[in-house]
């Protein structure tokens, strides 16, 4: 862990030694690029020295689906965010360079630039610094991002893309901020939900009733995954296991009060991230929902709200019927995020 911790040091202090001289990030070619979010979903937080620009989110596109960032050049940031499943890769554990398993199970980034922090512990504080991480890491693509970045700053499209939003050519600094405008963009937020929201549809009775059950005082699903983003991205111990072989937050924080809290994640698209939990242990949403009808395990961390309930087959269909209207179809099939 020490060891892994340096190397994240290190990268993040090349990260910053590549700053440009000038503060000006927008050539006036290189447009802003618009969201276009909805009147009932927050601004997006954006830092002031990464501005979201079209050619920034353009380069960001193009480095996502580049396999040169990896050591064997054949694995992508897409290769365990595929957009047909919300930019989540349908394993348990994912897969890096030479098959090896990663640590924990690839989340949807849907909407990703509203985390407050990133991974499932809450290691890395932006976007930025979040992608410098699964580059280095040995199980992931494994590379040295100063070797990667020669090597496609030898790509004239790249080149000329970053000269544009950045004012120098592929470097740790703007390769980190371009993926990072790219994963901005990648908003979900025109599900059926969405459109019922804003008066466009109506939601079926059995939906209806799936929405009253899980913004209920019953089941307390809204509790945790709350408001328009359905996370309030908090770190919770939901009883999962009685021992934790992963530690969670407190990896981060060295506090044992910690030990097996992770992020609660968005259920945004919910529908189609399977299999669910930190390691991809529960299959199915019937599964998750038994899982928190028993309550949990017990384990001294647990949260007080994750206390079992009892709930009729029923009941549960109707609770899936709702997550379902979650899904959002304009997502999966944007071809601003294709490769």
């Amino acid at each position: 862990m020490k060891q892994l911790a340096y190397i994240f040091v290190i990268l993040s202090l090349l990260f910053v030694a590549c700053k440009p001289e000038t503060d000006e990030l927008i050539m006036p070619e290189n447009k802003p690029y618009a969201l276009h979010l909805p009147n009932h979903f927050p601004e997006m937080p954006v830092p002031a020295d990464n501005p979201l620009t079209v050619d920034a989110v353009e380069l960001g596109r193009l480095l996502f689906h580049d396999t040169r960032l990896s050591r064997d050049g054949l694995v992508s940031c897409a290769t365990c965010h595929l957009q047909h499943l919300a930019f989540s890769d349908g394993q348990a554990l994912s897969t890096g360079i030479e098959g090896r398993t990663g640590l924990r199970n690839a989340p949807s980034l849907a909407n990703v630039g509203y985390a407050p922090r990133l991974f499932a512990d809450g290691g890395v504080p932006s976007l930025e610094l979040q992608v410098l991480a699964p580059i280095a890491d040995e199980n992931e693509m494994d590379h040295n991002i100063l070797l990667a970045a020669e090597e496609l700053n030898q790509d004239p499209v790249l080149h000329e893309l970053s000269m544009s939003a950045f004012q120098q050519g592929l470097t740790p600094y703007s390769i980190t901020r371009a993926l990072a405008a790219f994963e901005r963009s990648l908003v979900s937020v025109d599900s059926k939900y969405d459109q019922y929201l804003l008066g466009e549809l109506t939601l079926t009775e059995e939906e209806m009733q799936g929405m009253a059950l899980f913004m209920g005082d019953e089941l307390k699903c809204a509790s945790c995954h709350a408001g328009v983003l359905f996370s309030n991205f908090d770190y919770i111990n939901i009883g999962l296991y009685s021992e934790y072989a992963d530690a969670g937050r407190e990896r981060i924080t060295l506090n044992q009060e910690d030990h097996g809290k992770f992020k609660t994640p968005s259920l945004r698209n919910v529908a189609l991230t399977a299999p669910y939990m930190h390691d991809g242990s529960l299959e199915s949403l019937e599964e998750v929902i038994g899982f928190f009808a028993s309550g949990g395990e017990n384990h001294i961390n647990k949260d007080p709200r994750i206390a079992g309930f009892e709930l009729s087959e029923e009941d549960k269909s109707k609770l899936i019927a709702f997550l379902n209207t979650l899904s959002d179809e304009t997502l999966l099939q944007n071809p601003s995020y294709f490769p």
